[in-house]
C-alpha cells in the first residue's frame, strides 16, 4: 500500500510492528532462521552451506524466498482490491496473514515430516506479504517486519536536526516523523519481547498469539469503517 496512513489510523502502524517483531523472536526460537528479513537469513544460509548442512540452508533460502514472494503478493492482492472497493486491501492482506500463521502452527503442532520447512514457509510469506501491503505512514517509508531501515532513518534524522541546529539564524522544530520512528522501534522491540515470552511458555502455540493481534485489528478497523461511513 504506497499511500500514507492517515494520523487516526497510527495505531494500525503499531500494531503491524508489534506483530512483526513478535513473529520475528517467535519464529527464530521455533524454527532458527529469521522469517521477518532478509539479511539474517541469507548469513545463516551461508553459514551452514560453509557447514554443509543443506538442510539447513535449504530452510534459511527458503525463508529469504518466500519473504520476497509475499511483496508480488501484495500487489495482486492490491489490484484485486481495486475491482473490488468494499473489499480494503490491508484488510484482505492481514487475513490471509492469520491464515498463514495458523497454517505455521499447525505444521508443528501435527508433527510432520517437514514441519518446520513448512513452518517457515508459511510464517515467512506472511511477513513479507505484510512488508509488502504496508510501506509507508506518517509521510515516510517503514517497515514493520524488521528494524534495520528504521534505525538508519531515525540516526539520519537524528544527524540532520543537529547540523541544522547548528546552522546560524535557523531553527528547527521537532520533526514529528522522528517521534513516530521511536514508536515503531520501541513497539517491535515489545513484540519481540512478547513473542519470545509466549513461545517460552507455550512452545509452538505461542505463534498464535500473532494471529490474535491481527484479528483484533481488523475488527478495530472494521468497526471505524462503520462510524465514519456516511450516513443514507
Amino acid at each position: 500500500m504506497n499511500a500514507d496512513i492517515h494520523p487516526p489510523d497510527m495505531s494500525l502502524s503499531f500494531g503491524l510492528a508489534f506483530v512483526g517483531g513478535y513473529c520475528d523472536a517467535a519464529g527464530f526460537l521455533l524454527a532458527k532462521t529469521f522469517t521477518g528479513h532478509i539479511t539474517g537469513s541469507l548469513v545463516l544460509g551461508a553459514i551452514t552451506m560453509a557447514a554443509r548442512d543443506w538442510r539447513g540452508a535449504l530452510a534459511h533460502f527458503s525463508s529469504t524466498a518466500c519473504f520476497l514472494t509475499g511483496v508480488p503478493l501484495s500487489v495482486l492482492i492490491a489490484r484485486f482490491a481495486s475491482v473490488w472497493p468494499s473489499w480494503p486491501m490491508l484488510g484482505i492482506a492481514m487475513g490471509i496473514e492469520i491464515i498463514l500463521i495458523v497454517a505455521s502452527y499447525l505444521a508443528l503442532a501435527f508433527h510432520r515430516a517437514s514441519a518446520v520447512e513448512i513452518f517457515i514457509v508459511c510464517l515467512s510469506l506472511a511477513l513479507g506479504l505484510q512488508n509488502g501491503a504496508f510501506r509507508r505512514t506518517g509521510g515516510i517509508s517503514v517497515h514493520t517486519t524488521y528494524l534495520t531501515g528504521m534505525i538508519t532513518d531515525l540516526i539520519a534524522n537524528k544527524a540532520e536536526n543537529v547540523t541544522f541546529q547548528m546552522t546560524p539564524r535557523r531553527t528547527t522544530a521537532l520533526d514529528p516523523k522522528i517521534g513516530l520512528l521511536w514508536g515503531l522501534w520501541a513497539v517491535f522491540v515489545l513484540g519481540a519481547a512478547a513473542g519470545a515470552v509466549a513461545v517460552f511458555h507455550f512452545n509452538a502455540a505461542g505463534i498464535l498469539g500473532a494471529a490474535f493481534v491481527l484479528l483484533a485489528m481488523i475488527v478495530r478497523n472494521s468497526l471505524v469503517a462503520l462510524r465514519t461511513q456516511p450516513a443514507n
